[in-house]
């Protein structure tokens, strides 16, 4: 019986140190999530007035795939980034703290929607984070 608990304690902390050690593209899904999370994304933009007002003449297929590209890659994923760098991307846009936040909520509704747990949302922001401040105000 000592032996037995001992194994599953074994397992158990393995276990736990295994999904510590994995990348948050893993964690939320790999691949098939990120891609529901980019087009539960461009379905919030298309539905929100003034997020859409942004992306009206957008190449919404290229937008689709280079936020792909940088969702995978961010999150820890075998992605490479092959898009423009975020100040060329947004330089112009004169994008304010309110509408980057109100960016921000249509992108927690669209993980929402995909189903990516609280915590694992929380570690996507984080390193989404990182790209705050090559958005606004360029």
């Amino acid at each position: 019986m000592k032996n037995m608990i001992l194994i599953l304690m074994s397992c158990f902390l393995l276990n736990a140190c295994a999904s510590q050690n994995s990348s948050t593209y893993q964690q939320l899904g790999g691949q098939p999530k990120v891609e529901e999370i980019v087009d539960n994304f461009i379905t919030e933009i298309e539905f929100d007035s003034e997020m859409f007002e942004f992306f009206k003449d957008s190449d919404i297929d290229r937008f689709r795939e280079k936020l792909i590209e940088h969702l995978c890659l961010l999150t820890g994923g075998p992605c490479q980034y092959t898009g423009d760098s975020m100040e060329q991307v947004h330089g112009g846009m004169n994008i304010t703290e309110s509408t980057f936040n109100h960016g921000v909520d249509l992108f927690i509704n669209a993980m929402t929607k995909a189903d990516i747990p609280h915590p694992i949302q929380n570690k996507i922001l984080a390193v989404m984070i990182h790209t705050r401040d090559q958005i606004i105000y360029h």
